[in-house]
């Protein structure tokens, strides 16, 4: 099967080449193509992929002038090619584990009807980028948790859902997960480890205030289509926010 990886990133130098390489181990276990928007890097991290295009042609890079990860997302699934089946996402300072999509792709090519799978995340303070694993003695906790690259959506379910939200800064992952959710899908939860998140000085999630705010307006807008349009679905059981919040880094 066809699976477009979209990945944005903006200044990423450090990062980005294991990002990729831990997609790239994974390419028996589907058709990968993966797509990197570069949102107007001023570093080094355009380089670093196209040495690894060299060597990986599914592999694709887009340039474009810095928009924000929003604008990139979209970019993204603009470039998605005609024979794309699944969509995924990873971010580029994070890892995708070895054996994440030969567990949930085969539950595509089981079921033809499934549209989405929605599987745990691992968040890690430090980790190993040659084995493109936890390093040892690194603080985590595998929480499901809200993150895109926890989830395998079909193609038809992308063209349902349409395009990110513009208007967030950030949660714009989060906001595009309730609106997946909402429409009804077929999913299924697996207990797949599907990243490892690499807490980091540079997160964009260590804007607190703004990642609040945002992450509230797009519960906020989930209450109000649900309000307006009654057939779509309540999210509960699926997000482990209370565990989520009670863990934090030394």
């Amino acid at each position: 099967m066809r699976l477009s990886v979209v990945m944005p990133v903006h200044n990423r130098e450090a990062y980005v080449g294991a990002a990729l390489r831990s997609l790239l181990r994974q390419g028996d276990a589907a058709d990968l193509d993966i797509i990197v928007i570069d949102d107007g890097s001023t570093d080094g991290t355009s380089e670093a992929v196209r040495a690894m295009m060299e060597e990986h042609p599914c592999i694709r890079l887009v340039r474009q002038q810095n928009t924000g990860v929003t604008r990139a997302r979209n970019s993204g699934l603009r470039e998605l090619r005609p024979e794309t089946e699944l969509v995924s996402f990873l971010d580029s300072d994070d890892i995708s584990p070895a054996g994440r999509f030969k567990a949930d792709v085969d539950l595509f090519r089981k079921d033809p009807a499934l549209e989405l799978t929605y599987s745990r995340m691992m968040l890690v303070d430090k980790i190993d980028n040659d084995r493109l694993e936890p390093a040892v003695g690194c603080n985590s906790i595998t929480v499901r948790g809200i993150h895109l690259s926890a989830a395998i959506f079909s193609r038809r379910l992308v063209e349902r859902i349409g395009y990110f939200d513009e208007e967030f800064a950030q949660a714009e992952d989060t906001d595009y997960l309730l609106r997946s959710f909402e429409v009804g899908p077929r999913y299924t939860l697996t207990d797949t480890v599907a990243l490892y998140y690499r807490r980091h000085a540079g997160n964009m999630t260590r804007q607190q205030d703004v990642q609040a705010r945002e992450f509230m307006r797009a519960i906020y807008k989930s209450m109000k289509r649900r309000r307006a349009d009654p057939s779509l679905r309540r999210i509960e059981g699926i997000f482990e926010l209370e565990k989520l919040s009670d863990w934090q880094f030394a």
